[in-house]
């Protein structure tokens, strides 16, 4: 059967009329790469993020591998990072020529945990990279203390956390930069790929800018290797136009949550924890040993579910060649973890089928 409730809707809503004049401009301009529209979003979503500069990128997963080379992040150098996340976060440090290193990841946050962290430290460590998951902050205080204490750079992976916050700070002001993804479903979407580097150091900024675009200083002078990763204007001008709307849809997102934890209290699965006020819910995860039976007891009821993430990063074919570390933690939340439907677009009627659905699992 098709799902009463699908897992998310990705086509243009209240936004629809704002989206298709964003189109429409750009077609009418006749410039379509590293014009007007980039460097207006870059300035808006900089000033919505609460840092002095954002550089608009072909993806994050090019975002994380641009900020480590501008850091002169590299090969022989090691990149501390959780095992829990899209393979995208660790793979994009080997683009970059680094190691990925995996240490667990705390039980109850789901994040980097700070002691595994610091135990994985070595001479070759140059940055630790914690992930905001789901769209809540990592522990970042501790691993701060860590940071400073061993030298080593944070870099924060924020594709899934546009606009949180750790303990008050926006993500993004926290580290040396931070990487954001518009792929479709995240919290600001694009209608296709692109990414964004929040710093607040400038010449950091400089660095990226001139390394998404082949190391260019000036037109046809490549002063050094880069690589072509540029958003297009497009996607800025759609991203432009959805910006707005984005405090209001995270606002709907934390309703949506609230309302998941209420009904979910005392139910046969385990909510992990809010942590931080400034949570954006890009996902809603729940956790039980009997996934299969419950996302068959979802789908009976029409609710469509799916699994982030179902395989531990270290155990990917792709990363064998980093001989890492197995996180018995992340194994174990890995097969138990299963992701609710969250988007602003649900309806009243679709939360209350969903929450249902879900407590009566079991009972």
């Amino acid at each position: 059967m098709s799902a009463t409730v699908p897992f998310n809707a990705l086509k243009p809503a209240e936004d629809a009329a704002d989206v298709r004049a964003a189109i429409d401009r750009v077609l009418a301009s006749g410039w379509f790469i590293l014009g007007p529209e980039v460097e207006a979003f870059e300035a808006e979503f900089a000033a919505a993020s609460r840092v002095p500069h954002a550089v608009g990128v072909g993806t994050g997963t090019d975002a994380i591998t641009l900020i480590l080379r501008a850091l002169d992040i590299g090969a022989g150098d090691e990149v501390i990072t959780p095992p829990l996340s899209a393979a995208y976060s660790a793979l994009a440090v080997m683009m970059a020529g680094a190691r990925p290193v995996f240490a667990d990841i705390d039980p109850e946050r789901l994040t980097l945990d700070p002691r595994a962290t610091e135990a994985a430290i070595t001479a070759r460590t140059r940055a630790i990279m914690p992930v905001h998951l789901y769209g809540q902050a990592a522990d970042m205080r501790p691993l701060e203390a860590i940071a400073q204490q061993h030298n080593l750079a944070i870099v924060e992976d924020a594709a899934q956390a546009h606009l949180a916050t750790a303990d008050g700070r926006p993500v993004g002001t926290i580290g040396a930069a931070a990487a954001t993804s518009f792929y479709p479903t995240k919290n600001l979407g694009a209608a296709g790929d692109g990414g964004a580097v929040l710093t607040r150091d400038a010449q950091l900024a400089a660095r990226v800018k001139r390394l998404r675009n082949g190391g260019q200083t000036t037109r046809y002078r490549h002063d050094e290797f880069g690589v072509n990763s540029r958003l297009d204007e497009m996607q800025a001008a759609i991203l432009r136009a959805r910006l707005k709307y984005l405090a209001g849809w995270t606002a709907k997102r934390r309703s949506i949550a609230a309302r998941y934890r209420s009904a979910l209290n005392g139910a046969g699965v385990t909510v992990p924890r809010e942590f931080d006020a400034g949570h954006v819910y890009h996902l809603f995860p729940v956790l039980t040993d009997a996934r299969d039976r419950f996302q068959a007891h979802m789908k009976e009821r029409g609710i469509e579910t799916l699994i982030h993430y179902p395989v531990p990063i270290p155990r990917q074919p792709a990363l064998q060649s980093a001989s890492p570390a197995m996180c018995p933690i992340a194994d174990r939340v890995c097969a138990q973890v299963v992701s609710l439907p969250m988007y602003p677009g649900l309806s009243d009627a679709a939360v209350a089928a969903v929450a249902v659905a879900a407590a009566t699992f079991g009972r």
